[in-house]
């Protein structure tokens, strides 16, 4: 079932390459290397490319996706994204992929992919998902996903995944960019470095400026 699952959605999400955000490459494939003083690399999409000709089939390979990750921490979620620092064949190609697991009332928060759209099959459990629109409107969407159900998040707008289960969940999502890019917007807000003035937040949030302190120390 797993299988069959991640097979399907992995052969859609190649179909879709046509579309994706990233700009479409004009070679059949430009693998990332790290070491930009090589005299076969050229610069493309923020990385640099080996030589075509050196290009092996681990640099489109990963294995171990198949292995639950831990969830033990506060949020009870963890992301394991393979983008194109962990693929490098991926550059240039506009897709990336992650596995996202969930203990028991764990939670992915919200969150944007400013570079991309994301696609998500559950695979195990149950998933509460939802997504707010742009202002004025702050539309919120939302739905109670099972196993086999896909749901949809606009690129750059706040999402988040919830399990409200009392087992495990498991979903894998597609994204359009080989490199879509996480701000989380309670570590960004609360977290950021150096911290934002206390004052704008408490205006911003309509909060006592005591409560904006904690916050930021929790971050």
């Amino acid at each position: 079932m797993m299988k069959g699952v991640v097979t399907v959605l992995v052969l859609a999400l190649a179909c879709s390459l046509a579309s994706a955000y990233d700009p479409s490459p004009l070679q059949d494939f430009c693998v990332a290397i790290n070491d930009s003083t090589s005299s076969q690399a050229v610069f493309v999409n923020g990385k640099f490319c080996k030589d075509p000709k050196l290009a092996t089939a681990d640099d489109f390979f990963f294995s171990g996706l198949n292995t639950p990750r831990d969830t033990s921490k506060s949020l009870g979620s963890n992301v394991t994204l393979l983008n194109v620092d962990k693929i490098l064949g991926l550059n240039t190609l506009g897709i990336s992929l992650a596995r996202i697991d969930f203990a028991p009332y764990g939670l992915n928060p919200p969150h944007i992919h400013p570079r991309a759209t994301e696609i998500l099959v559950v695979l195990e459990g149950t998933l509460y998902v939802g997504f707010v629109t742009s202002n004025p409107e702050n539309r919120l969407f939302t739905k109670v996903l099972n196993a086999g159900d896909v749901f949809v998040f606009p690129i750059g707008l706040i999402h988040f995944q919830f399990n409200p289960g009392h087992t495990n969940a498991v979903a894998f999502a597609g994204l359009s960019s080989q490199n879509p890019g996480l701000i989380t917007i309670a570590n960004a807000v609360f977290g950021s470095n150096p911290p934002i003035n206390p004052d704008v937040l408490a205006k911003a949030f309509q909060l006592d400026r005591n409560v904006v302190n904690y916050l930021q120390k929790k971050f």
